[in-house]
């Protein structure tokens, strides 16, 4: 766990990109800033690095939540086994993708759910929240919010049916806040910008929000109605992708979910200090916290228990991390690559998916590797999510 000052790494330096750097260097030396842990997963990001924690005095840093306020994961296990799922997983993959709409596409009016009606009046009771949202702008985004309720989104987001590794059956979710929450992020980062204790930052997109002044109060209500909403986003998709399991299976049932937010902001307490930690791409480990860590769309995914860490602010990867960008990667590989690498599973293998090809992130094992050995380390296994269908955007 190398780390200089207020940094502490489970990356090796000298995989990180020189621009990935640079940024923690940038994110380090910002008078606000008393800690930085940098996870293994991170990456190049907008103004603050994929894959880091960063805990702030007095300040909060729009760009160290990311534009994908609350993006995050949600899984359950099921009483299926793998001997359960008949051999062509196709039908199963379209009954999900006409339930939950991915891409650019929505529901045309709110979420039909029926099956949870006391899921329903929360999303309801939330989204009357829409009309006190304090940034500009954003006041006919509001019927687009309701009907993206309980929809899946592009880019690494995904729906997947996964065995653990006894071969039970779990339903896996990767989204967020969808274009509200992009939305919010954008406005509150466009404001922070302009304002006079920012101009002479390294990095624009650093613009931080000050404690008890009017710009971050409006900021952290805006990010806390974006990160429930996210929140019942995923909840809604897992309510709809239940009932078509359901309704493929009837006997089957559900146990316990696990959820977790990592772009996001939460009040937290270290060393005797009330600190603003923000976690970009990065998930809470706090003791006993239950946390999925996913790979890319080949790879499968971890169920993962927190050891709380404070030296890495009780926290955790978000995934595998994007070791190339979209572009590069469209092209350094080929549809024939992009078989090869999902071969087995059900899932998309065109060219509209080929940027999300696991080749082009880095490799799951040893992230989780970098995390749960050494003198240091920040979470345990509980079980290992092998893919065999996955529903991409």
């Amino acid at each position: 766990m190398p780390g200089t000052g207020n940094t502490a790494l489970w990356a090796d330096v000298d995989t990180i990109e020189p621009a990935a750097q640079q940024q923690l260097r940038n994110v380090a030396a910002l008078p606000w800033t008393r800690r930085l842990a940098v996870m293994p997963d991170v990456h190049y990001g907008k103004g603050a690095t994929v894959g880091s924690v960063i805990a702030m005095e007095g300040a909060v840093a729009p760009s160290a939540v990311g534009v994908d306020i609350g993006c995050g994961m949600a899984a359950v296990p099921t009483s299926l086994r793998a001997e359960d799922l008949p051999d062509d997983l196709g039908p199963l993959r379209a009954a999900i993708e006409a339930a939950i709409p991915v891409g650019f596409h929505a529901h045309d009016d709110a979420a039909d759910l029926r099956d949870d009606p006391a899921l329903a009046a929360r999303v309801t009771s939330h989204l009357r929240g829409f009309d006190g949202l304090r940034a500009p702008r954003v006041a006919d985004r509001r019927l687009r919010a309701i009907a993206q309720c309980g929809t899946l989104g592009g880019g690494n987001h995904f729906i997947e049916t996964t065995l653990d590794d006894e071969g039970r059956v779990w339903l896996m979710l990767h989204s967020g806040s969808r274009n509200i929450g992009k939305e919010l992020a954008e406005r509150h980062i466009e404001r922070a910008k302009g304002l006079e204790h920012n101009l002479g930052l390294p990095d624009r997109d650093l613009a931080v929000f000050l404690a008890d002044t009017p710009e971050m109060e409006a900021y952290l209500h805006d990010l806390h109605w974006a990160q429930e909403y996210a929140l019942l986003n995923r909840e809604s998709m897992l309510v709809l992708l239940e009932g078509v399991v359901r309704r493929a299976f009837p006997t089957v049932e559900f146990g316990e979910r696990v959820t977790c937010h990592h772009n996001y902001v939460a009040h937290e307490t270290y060393d005797g200090l009330d600190l603003v930690v923000t976690r970009k791409g990065a998930i809470r480990a706090g003791r006993g916290d239950l946390g999925l860590i996913p790979g890319s769309m080949g790879t499968g995914s971890y169920v993962v228990r927190g050891l709380g860490n404070e030296a890495g602010l009780c926290s955790a990867s978000h995934g595998a991390g994007r070791r190339m960008s979209r572009t590069k990667a469209r092209k350094a590989f080929t549809l024939a690559d992009l078989a090869e690498q999902t071969s087995g599973i059900e899932c998309r293998k065109d060219a509209g998916v080929l940027d999300e090809i696991p080749g082009a992130y880095k490799d799951l094992g040893a992230v989780i590797e970098a995390q749960t050995t050494g003198p240091s380390p920040l979470v345990e296994v509980v079980t290992r999510l092998e893919t065999i269908l996955c529903v991409k955007g």
